[in-house]
């Protein structure tokens, strides 16, 4: 078989495998082996191009391999669930930055080409390249900055800035087409570089950090549709492939956040959301006198006598690594014979499907993940709702404000609930910046402090009721 034949079959089940371990991430109960599907398709991948290549020494490529690989080792052990976000925002800004270099590289081999006469299929790829790529590992890094609080999580916004992204992109533009017209002036290229890393900046700081999940989605597709203008580039077909399924998932992934936030793509990209976080005023009076506090010893009789139970997980709960915790308190329920499922909202947390995760890590059974269209109805039925560190997707001012800057957005409609205890560490606003009437409701206790101790002394106390 020649050789070509046998890349093209390495390709193409390296690319099932992308198909179907994608398919399998879907459920938690396959998700483990869809990764193991995916990463057993980049190996296939990268050894088939390994041996497709004229390569005179494999010295340097061993090196990356061991030094990358001991990189992946140590994150994979190290990082925790609550910091996933930003190691995501990390990872797609490298696979920006990678398109970036490979791009110039292959502008590198073809200049002298150009000189009689110019392919511009492959041209116009590097320049899409440089501009995509340059965009998603700026703007995930400024992300990253967002999230790990380098960098403010409030929108940043100044006069004319709508301008400047524009004029920004424009010149973008104007030198890819330049580029294009002139693919032997090398240095064309890593201006638009620069020009596109510029214009990631100042797309994504003015973003506030409530609509980073929406954000990282998209940042996420962007690595992708830069790897397969990569892939056009290096005529490699699987590149071209697995670019555009992260690319197409992406992009779908960033529709459905959209729509749980009931805003325009447009709106999170250019609204400023998080803006008025700087603009609101001391929520004291708000509060003041209205707030009824409990502990875990009133909220343990309460849930004694429940007969249902609704766990609300948040980034509060994340933060606190509580997920093992309440765990332990649905276990404790149901043996009891009280029906305890959890409420899903899809942009809880920090990126989508954070608290999905995060409860299955825990070895929660999936069937009792309920999401938002599907509980919502039954809040009215239940005993005992417990909101474990979520703040705006359960704000009741989403539906009651027209002026605020969750308005529109669906919720999760626990003040429905016969009784609902909010555990939290304080009565500071979430990532809107702004009040939750639902923490001075009548139906509504406040269980302050960390959410995983606050679940322990619930439980310690339920044990001994």
């Amino acid at each position: 078989m020649e050789l070509v034949s046998i890349l093209n079959l390495s390709y193409l089940v390296a690319s099932i495998l992308f198909i179907v371990g994608i398919k399998q991430l879907a459920h938690p109960k396959t998700a483990s082996r869809g990764n193991l599907l995916g990463a057993l398709g980049m190996l296939i991948a990268v050894v088939a191009t390994l041996f497709d290549q004229a390569i005179l020494t494999y010295d340097w490529i061993l090196v990356g391999v061991l030094i990358g690989s001991l990189i992946g080792i140590i994150l994979a052990i190290k990082i925790q669930m609550t910091a996933m976000p930003q190691l995501v925002a990390v990872l797609n800004g490298f696979g920006g930055i990678a398109s970036v270099f490979v791009a110039g590289a292959a502008l590198q081999l073809s200049i002298p080409k150009y000189a009689f006469a110019v392919n511009y299929q492959e041209i116009v790829s590097i320049v899409f390249s440089a501009i995509v790529g340059g965009i998603t590992f700026s703007g995930s890094f400024i992300a990253f900055g967002k999230l790990q609080g380098f960098i403010t999580e409030k929108a940043v916004r100044y006069p004319g800035d709508q301008l400047v992204k524009i004029l920004v992109g424009l010149t973008a533009v104007g030198l890819g087409v330049y580029g294009c017209l002139e693919p032997t002036d090398e240095s064309i290229y890593w201006i638009l570089s620069g020009v596109s890393l510029l214009l990631g900046v100042f797309l994504v700081i003015p973003i506030g950090g409530a609509d980073m999940p929406v954000v990282i989605s998209l940042l996420n597709s962007y690595s992708g549709i830069a790897a397969s203008a990569t892939g056009f580039v290096l005529n490699n077909n699987v590149l071209i492939i697995s670019g555009s399924l992260v690319g197409a998932s992406g992009i779908i992934l960033t529709q459905i956040m959209c729509k749980a936030m009931n805003r325009s793509l447009t709106n999170v990209l250019f609204g400023g959301f998080g803006a008025v976080a700087t603009e609101m005023k001391d929520d004291g009076d708000f509060y003041s006198g209205k707030v009824k506090s409990t502990s875990a010893e009133e909220v343990a009789m309460l849930l004694d006598v429940a007969r249902s139970v609704v766990i609300v997980p948040g980034y509060g709960m994340a933060v606190a690594q509580a997920q093992h915790t309440v765990r332990d308190l649905y276990q404790l329920l149901t043996a009891r014979g009280i029906d305890v499922t959890f409420a899903i909202h899809p942009v809880a947390g920090r990126m989508p499907g954070h608290m999905n995760v995060l409860l299955a890590e825990a070895d929660i059974p999936y069937d009792r993940l309920k999401e938002m269209d599907e509980i919502n109805s039954t809040f009215e039925n239940v005993d005992v709702v417990i909101v474990n560190g979520a703040n705006d997707v359960t704000n009741p001012l989403a539906k009651t404000d027209p002026k605020s800057p969750i308005a529109g957005m669906p919720i999760l409609d626990v003040g429905n609930a016969k009784t609902v205890v909010v555990i939290k560490r304080s009565l500071s606003p979430g990532f809107a910046g702004v009040p939750n009437p639902l923490f001075i409701a009548d139906n509504c206790l406040m269980l302050f402090g960390d959410g995983k101790k606050a679940t322990q002394e619930m439980i310690t106390a339920l044990k001994e009721s």
